[in-house]
């Protein structure tokens, strides 16, 4: 059994590392992206941010196995833990004020655009055609 045991902890901890690794090479495209994306234009915006959520919740859902693991859980101290709730919280509270920001900015962006008639018909798809609407652009009225 100790045989066993220990094989499967060298086997988790390369699992470990490879996925340190990826994480690592991620940060560093990140990084160096970072500079050319001053000058992207819209198209590019938003697929860098697209990638970053993706990133972002491909992360979050492996933190959040992570915590529901009993084996990682029940070695991890309660100090790591801590470092990790604080962390989460800090991002989360740092998520919602962007969100807001960003929503209100929008928000009030598309009522002077509308008040001065500049909004793109194009665009509009009248909610009887529309066959399915996301949950964030869901309103109940």
């Amino acid at each position: 059994m100790v045989n066993y045991l220990s094989e499967f902890v060298k086997l988790f901890a390369n699992n470990l590392t490879n996925w340190i690794e990826a994480q690592k090479t991620f940060l560093n495209t990140v990084t160096s992206m970072e500079k050319d994306l001053e000058t992207s234009d819209r198209l590019e915006l938003i697929l860098a941010t697209r990638t970053a959520f993706n990133h972002m919740i491909k992360t979050i859902e492996a933190f959040d196995k992570w915590l529901q693991d009993p084996f990682i859980v029940g070695h991890m101290p309660r100090e790591m833990l801590l470092e990790v709730q604080k962390n989460v919280w800090e991002i989360l509270k740092k998520l919602l004020e962007l969100d807001i920001k960003h929503t209100a900015a929008f928000r009030d962006m598309l009522l002077n655009l509308s008040e001065t008639g500049k909004i793109n018909p194009l665009f509009f798809v009248p909610r009887e055609q529309q066959q399915r609407v996301e949950e964030r652009f869901r309103v109940s009225y």
